[in-house]
C-alpha cells in the first residue's frame, strides 16, 4: 500500500505542509482554483534549512506590495496578530485581508467547486477549527468568528494542502500517517493575549485528531491551528515512521531558522505492508423506552439510506428498571447529522449523543460469482470476499439469501449450498 508518511518531529504549518507536498511530488497546477476564488497566489521558492535543501510556499495577495530590500517581511504565522515573529509564516497575504465568520467560509469553500473529496476534506478542516475556537471560547460553532484562520491565507493554506493531497491519490497514495507533532514551548502571543504553547486552539484540535501532541524541542510555537486541523482530518498517528520503501520525499520550509533544528516538514511517500483500510467515522447513540418492534425492525433501511454504515441494536434496562434499546450507529463524520436527524425522526428520540471521531478498519470486500452444479442443474451464488490491501484473502461469505434461494429450489440445506458456493470460489 502506497503511504505517505509526515515527520512532526518540527511541528507543522499551512505553509509548510504545502511546501513537503509539493516537494514529494504533487502537481501545483491543482492549486489552479484556489487563485480563481481569491485574490491570492503562490509563490514557491527552493530555500536551505540547517544544509536542507527545501520548497518554501507563501500565499501572496495580489495587492500587496512587493520588496527589494532583502529583508523578511513575513508576518507572524495563522494564529498570532502580535508583534513577534513566529516560525511559520504565510508570507504577504496576511493582513491584507478581511476575517471571516465560520459559516462565511463554508460558504466560499463550498463556491470554489472543488472536487467532492476535496471540498469535503476542507470543510471538515474548518469545522475542527471552528469547534475548537468555539469551545475554548465558550460560543455555538455557527456564532464564532475566525480571526486569523478566516483570512485568506490560511483558507488557502487549507484548501491547497486538500488539492495537493487529492493529487497525490490520484497517483497511488492511500494511506497517510503522521509521527507524534512537536508544539514546541515558551509562550504565544494572538489576538486574545498572550497564552502558553501549545496554544488552547491546537490543544482542542489534538483532542479531536488521531495523532499524538509533544511538546519542545526548543521555546517557541511550532505547532499553528491551520496545520493541527489540516493533519487532523487526514492523517493517522503512529509512534514511529513505518517500515517503508521510499519512493519519493521532500521537505517543506518555514520562515525562521534555527541553530540546531531545521525547521522543515519532511514528507515520504512509499510502498508498506499490506493492512486493513482505515475509515473514519462517527458513533451516534440514543436510548429508547418507548420503540415499537416495528420502528426497530425498520431502522437497519431507514438509517442505511441516510448514510449509516452500520446499526445495532442492543436490549438494555433503563430508569425505574423499565426494559429499552440501546441504538447505536456507525456513519461517516460528514453524514452524522443527516442521519441523527433521521433516527430521530424514526424513533422520536429527544437526544442523541455523538462519540468523538474516531476511525474502523476496514477489508476490502469484493463480490465473486460462484458457479455450483446440483443434480445436473448449474447456478449462481454471489460470494463476498474479504481481503487485506495487498489482496491477501482471509475471508469468503456467500450471501445468504441467494443461498437460500438455491437451497429451497434444490432441497439442500442452506448450509450445505454456502459451503459449495465458497469452495468453488476459494479454488
Amino acid at each position: 500500500m502506497q503511504t505517505l508518511a509526515f515527520d512532526g518531529r518540527t511541528g507543522a504549518a499551512g505553509d509548510m505542509l504545502l511546501g513537503a507536498l509539493l516537494a514529494a511530488g504533487a502537481d501545483g497546477a491543482v492549486l489552479d482554483p484556489v487563485a480563481e476564488s481569491l485574490p491570492v497566489r503562490f509563490e514557491t521558492d527552493q530555500v536551505m534549512r540547517n544544509a536542507i535543501r527545501a520548497t518554501r510556499v507563501r500565499v501572496v495577495h495580489e495587492d500587496a506590495e512587493e520588496s527589494d530590500d532583502g529583508h523578511d517581511h513575513s508576518h507572524s504565522h495563522d494564529h498570532s496578530h502580535g508583534d513577534d515573529e513566529h516560525v511559520h509564516s504565510h508570507g504577504d497575504a496576511e493582513g491584507h485581508s478581511h476575517t471571516r465568520t465560520y459559516a462565511e467560509v463554508v460558504e466560499l469553500v463550498e463556491s470554489m467547486e472543488l472536487p467532492e473529496a476535496v471540498e469535503a476534506d476542507a470543510l471538515e478542516a474548518f469545522r475542527i477549527l471552528g469547534e475548537a475556537e468555539a469551545s475554548v471560547h465558550g460560543m455555538e460553532l455557527e456564532a464564532t468568528g475566525f480571526h486569523e484562520v478566516g483570512t485568506d491565507d490560511a483558507i488557502a493554506d487549507v484548501v491547497g494542502c486538500m488539492l495537493l493531497l487529492d493529487d497525490l491519490r490520484s497517483k497511488g497514495v492511500e494511506r497517510v500517517v503522521t509521527t507524534p507533532l512537536r508544539a514546541g514551548g515558551g509562550e504565544v502571543t494572538f489576538s486574545h493575549g498572550t497564552y502558553p504553547v501549545p496554544s488552547p486552539a491546537v490543544v482542542e484540535i489534538a483532542e479531536r485528531a488521531d495523532w499524538s501532541l509533544r511538546g519542545g524541542p526548543i521555546e517557541t510555537e511550532l505547532l499553528t491551528p491551520t496545520g493541527a486541523a489540516i493533519l487532523a482530518v487526514v492523517a493517522e498517528g503512529v509512534e514511529h515512521l513505518p517500515e517503508l520503501r521510499v519512493d519519493t520525499s521532500g521537505y517543506g520550509a518555514g520562515a525562521k531558522e534555527f541553530a540546531q533544528h531545521p525547521n522543515v516538514v519532511r514528507a515520504l511517500i512509499g510502498e508498506t505492508d499490506g493492512g486493513l483500510t482505515r475509515e473514519g467515522i462517527s458513533v451516534l447513540e440514543t436510548n429508547l423506552d418507548d420503540a415499537t418492534p416495528e420502528v426497530l425492525g425498520s431502522l437497519q433501511e431507514t438509517l442505511t439510506e441516510a448514510g449509516a454504515r452500520d446499526v445495532t441494536i442492543v436490549p438494555t434496562t433503563m430508569k425505574k428498571s423499565r426494559p429499552g434499546h440501546l441504538v447505536k450507529v456507525i456513519c461517516r463524520p460528514n453524514d452524522a447529522e443527516r442521519v441523527a436527524r433521521r433516527l430521530a425522526e424514526e424513533t422520536g428520540t429527544l437526544g442523541i449523543r455523538e462519540h468523538g471521531a474516531g476511525h474502523r478498519w476496514v477489508a476490502n470486500r469484493e463480490f465473486e460469482t460462484a458457479a455450483i452444479e446440483i443434480d445436473g442443474e448449474r447456478y449462481e451464488v454471489p460470494v463476498k470476499v474479504a481481503s487485506d490491501d495487498d489482496g491477501v484473502v482471509f475471508d469468503r461469505s456467500a450471501e445468504y439469501d441467494d443461498a437460500l434461494a438455491v437451497a429451497r429450489d434444490t432441497g439442500l440445506a442452506v448450509r450445505e449450498v454456502v459451503r459449495r458456493a465458497e469452495d468453488a470460489v476459494r479454488e
